[in-house]
């Protein structure tokens, strides 16, 4: 990544996540270190069991590593409370899971308002702030239809939508288009491209689709816990032995 002069708003600094003791013990992160620039769109790849995941995990405050430093511009993230954490989540980052994760038999309007009900916010400006991220991902006049009434790639936008009601500074995206057909995928790619060039997000991405992938600025290929691959999105293959260094397919 090109040195901007900026620090960067999230730095990992040699992470490791270890679950388990003695001959159980698994490391999903082994000395994990990267940055994370404000505005980056950032894509994750790696194969099953690489530690990708955990990675988001981290960066989103749902799970702590074993040992080293997570900065959230600039702040260290080991030192804060479990309040505190679930703060940084609450007004800082945004989630889009595979899943969607929408409440059934609550309409689109209802499970994009429920993060800012969490908030404290008043039912006059949440309802305000609601409408206008179901705006900004095409589903004005959809409001009141519950996900069953949705497609897929509806209700992937009603997640997003969820996402950005709160008005993060990143949003965190676990395979957002794995539940999806290429066609509404791409859909969903271009709609996420263009939020954050108009609202200047900071997205991280896991992915396993290369398609996906090559929407981002940068890549990170991810084999056993560590970082095998951290640069500009290459103009070949992404995946195994290519994004391995010393290694030939």
């Amino acid at each position: 990544m090109a040195d901007t002069g900026m620090p960067p708003l999230i730095r990992l600094e040699d992470i490791t996540r270890i679950y388990g003791t003695g001959e159980a013990e698994v490391r999903a992160l082994d000395g994990v270190s990267f940055d994370i620039a404000a505005g980056e769109f950032l894509a994750i790849m790696g194969p099953s069991g690489s530690g990708k995941s955990t990675a988001m995990n981290v960066v989103g405050c749902l799970d702590r590593p074993t040992s080293g430093h997570y900065f959230f511009n600039g702040v260290d993230v080991a030192g804060l409370t479990r309040d505190q954490r679930a703060l940084l989540r609450r007004h800082y980052l945004g989630f889009v899971f595979q899943g969607f994760n929408l409440l059934p038999r609550t309409t689109a309007l209802e499970n994009v308002e429920l993060p800012l009900i969490y908030k404290g916010m008043d039912r006059t400006e949440r309802l305000h702030r609601a409408r206008e991220a179901l705006r900004l991902v095409g589903l004005e006049g959809r409001e009141h239809h519950d996900p069953s009434e949705l497609s897929g790639g509806q209700q992937q936008r009603v997640a997003i939508a969820r996402a950005l009601s709160g008005a993060p500074e990143v949003v965190l995206a676990d395979e957002p288009t794995g539940n999806l057909d290429t066609k509404t995928s791409l859909e969903i790619m271009a709609l996420l491209v263009r939020l954050r060039q108009e609202r200047n997000l900071t997205i991280v991405m896991v992915t396993h689709e290369e398609d996906m992938a090559r929407h981002a600025d940068r890549l990170i290929w991810m084999v056993d816990g560590k970082v095998a691959h951290d640069g500009p999105m290459p103009d070949g293959p992404l995946h195994g032995a290519a994004m391995v260094p010393g290694v030939t397919s």
